[in-house]
């Protein structure tokens, strides 16, 4: 592993804290020349001291000149890029249909468009040089949908997707594209939701060994933890009104409904703007 991941240019995006914090410990760590930009700049710098990395600045997915700087930056100052991690993601809590129309485009706009836009931008850098890897965040929610996170799912179907389609495109150029899929992972994120039966929270420990791996061992598809991954691919087998009659048995469909505590959700939700 350190000798894969040593010496490489990592870029993460929204890498202020949680797991994409947790990936750019692991990385910097093993040796990785990690810079990590986030839209709360402030925070950003702050991880950034605290760990050593040598750049950590506001990026804001959404917008292509913030993002072109960002990895201009990167290049600038660690050298061609290898490695670019689209993490930066926002969850939104609630009845889909009573969604707001400014938090379901919120959604999409950093979860979708932010993921499609750094995925172009690396790809472009990577190809004439035919080295490279764009690894995206995905979830479980990207092949299973969940109650009371309808856009969430929705968003992290597209990236599944819009991934596996220009791995695909991109055949034999030497890049590489995959998708990280956690469970759900102890972050602020998560606040105030339930639990369902015989499911474990991940860490962002987790997802950041699973990032270091692929990076490693580039592989298409890696689930967090593995062995849930088998267990999702082996229920989306199932006839589908045996597959929705067992996620009401095990409750996965109260986790983000009735066990919410909303009270719980509040800072996140003023935070990201998605209340």
């Amino acid at each position: 592993m350190t000798s894969s991941v040593a010496g490489k240019v990592v870029a993460i995006t929204g890498g202020a804290r949680g797991i994409g914090l947790a990936i750019a410990t692991d990385l910097h760590r093993l040796g990785a020349k990690v810079a990590i930009g986030d839209i709360d700049e402030a925070t950003a710098k702050e991880s950034g001291d605290r760990l050593g990395l040598a750049l950590a600045t506001r990026l804001d997915v959404t917008d292509r000149p913030s993002f072109t700087g960002f990895l201009d930056t990167v290049e600038d100052k660690l050298g061609p890029l290898d490695v670019l991690v689209n993490n930066a993601g926002l969850i939104a809590v609630g009845s889909a249909v009573d969604e707001p129309d400014d938090v379901t485009q919120r959604l999409f706009d950093v979860n979708v468009h932010g993921v499609i836009l750094g995925t172009k931008l690396a790809t472009q850098r990577m190809l004439p040089r035919r080295r490279g890897h764009v690894i995206n965040i995905g979830s479980l929610g990207s092949v299973l949908p969940t109650e009371g996170i309808a856009t969430y799912c929705a968003t992290k179907h597209a990236v599944l997707g819009y991934t596996d389609a220009v791995r695909m495109e991109n055949h034999g150029s030497g890049v590489h594209f995959s998708v990280i899929m956690p469970t759900l992972t102890n972050t602020e994120m998560i606040a105030g939701v339930g639990h369902a039966k015989g499911f474990k929270n991940a860490e962002p420990s987790d997802v950041a060994r699973a990032v270091v791996g692929v990076i490693a061992k580039p592989e298409s598809h890696v689930a967090v933890p593995r062995s849930l991954g088998r267990t999702v691919w082996a229920q989306r087998l199932l006839p589908q009104s045996v597959a929705e009659a067992f996620a009401r048995v095990l409750g996965t469909g109260r986790v983000f409904t009735s066990d919410l505590e909303r009270e719980k959700r509040e800072a996140y939700a003023r935070r990201t703007g998605t209340s």
